[in-house]
């Protein structure tokens, strides 16, 4: 027997001072089977980072995830159906990073593992001409404080200055401080 998804409900209040983008948000998220409370939540946090200013070019959506290969974790799709924006978290291949800057205007690449290190120097150099791909890294600490504050329900407030976001729940509050490995080229 197939083991299910367990649901959990965030009640996000988002005010990102560097972009602008202020709002609250009432998220339905599945957790898969094999999913971790760090990614899970690493998913929620990309989803206050990445939050677009409105909603002409389309809302930003969690996906089918791991459910789904070829899907991404979150990703914001127009009117027309073309991806915009393309949220991927972990250490893709390169070959993945190749053919998913090929369907979307922006490729985000959010690596939050102690072994990010290792895995960029193997691609690092194989990407330098991805013109639409940014990599981040989240330290490894700092994803696991984030993990420690999950629940079924939660009320999450995101803050967001000068690239560091501040997340506060009622269980704790961690500060998120991601390090760019790789910008896209303007």
């Amino acid at each position: 027997m197939a083991l299910k998804a367990t649901i959990h409900k965030a009640q996000l209040q988002i005010s990102d001072m560097d972009r602008h983008v202020y709002g609250d948000h009432n998220l339905t998220v599945a957790r898969h089977p094999s999913e971790t409370d760090e990614r899970m939540m690493l998913r929620i946090l990309a989803y206050a980072l990445y939050q677009p200013e409105n909603d002409l070019r389309g809302k930003l959506e969690f996906t089918k995830g791991l459910s789904e290969a070829d899907d991404a974790d979150l990703w914001q799709i127009d009117l027309t159906g073309e991806v915009v924006h393309w949220v991927e978290l972990g250490q893709p291949d390169e070959r993945r990073l190749r053919q998913i800057q090929g369907r979307s205007e922006l490729v985000t690449v959010i690596s939050y593992a102690s072994s990010t290190p290792v895995w960029w120097a193997g691609i690092q150099n194989k990407l330098q001409r991805a013109p639409k791909l940014v990599v981040w890294q989240i330290p490894a600490d700092q994803s696991q404080a984030l993990a420690a504050l999950a629940e079924r329900s939660m009320q999450w407030q995101v803050s967001i200055q000068d690239g560091t976001a501040y997340v506060t729940t009622d269980k704790g509050a961690v500060e998120i401080t991601p390090q760019l490995l790789k910008d896209r080229e303007h």
